[in-house]
Formats: structure tokens, C-alpha cells, sequence
């Protein structure tokens, strides 16, 4: 999830080269909706500043609480985690980031690679 839809697009396109099935959302709030449905995801990968009522913090927090088998990846050039931000199974990384980062993290949650959907 990011609000700039080309970081957004290019973060897609390397989780989906990679091997990964990847679902966009614009905004939290809609992220959020879409897991109620669908919460069989694996993986919430999240700006900070999303647009919308939570920021990434408050998503990977409430997601952790809801889906605790969802992993998360949180990623800001603005804001660094403070002490308890984050929950457990939730990583930071920072922006600017490459396409080595975000494989590096997905390789972090996911040590196997891609599951089946």
C-alpha cells in the first residue's frame, strides 16, 4: 500500500516478479477492507503515510491483533518506528529503498519463497 501510485506500481511489479501474487490498495482503509474479505494474505507490505484514517503503524498494528499470521513489511522516508510501534511480526524498512531491499525482506518473512495461493 502506498498513496504515490508509481512507487506503489514499481513495489508491486518486484513483489510479482519475485513470485508473489500482489493486491494494490491506494489507501489503508481499503487495505483494511480488503482483508476482512480476504484476510488468507500472507503479506502486508505498507507505506506509513497512506492517506486515509490509520497510517501504516496503526495497520500493521491492528492487522498483527486481527491476522496474526499475516507477515508485515512497513516502509517510510518520513517516519522511523518509535519503541513499540511496530508489532512482532512486523519489519521497517526505509525509503529510498531498491528492489534488492524489498526482496531482502521478503525473503526475511518468507525463507521458502512464495507459497500457492
Amino acid at each position: 500500500m502506498d498513496d504515490e501510485p508509481l512507487i506503489r506500481v514499481d513495489t508491486a511489479d518486484i513483489i510479482s516478479d519475485a513470485g508473489y501474487h500482489v493486491v494494490e490498495a491506494a489507501m489503508a482503509d481499503e487495505g483494511f477492507t480488503f482483508l476482512e474479505k480476504y484476510s488468507s494474505l500472507q503479506l502486508l507490505f505498507t507505506d506509513v503515510q497512506t492517506g486515509g484514517d490509520l497510517d501504516g503503524f496503526e495497520l500493521a498494528r491492528k492487522v498483527a491483533e486481527r491476522w496474526p499470521h499475516i507477515e508485515v513489511v512497513v516502509a517510510s522516508g518520513a517516519r522511523t518506528p518509535k519503541e513499540g510501534e511496530l508489532p512482532r511480526n512486523a519489519a521497517f524498512i526505509q525509503k529510498p529503498f531498491s528492489a534488492e531491499t524489498i526482496l531482502e525482506a521478503l525473503r526475511d518473512h518468507f525463507p521458502n519463497g512464495p507459497s500457492e495461493p
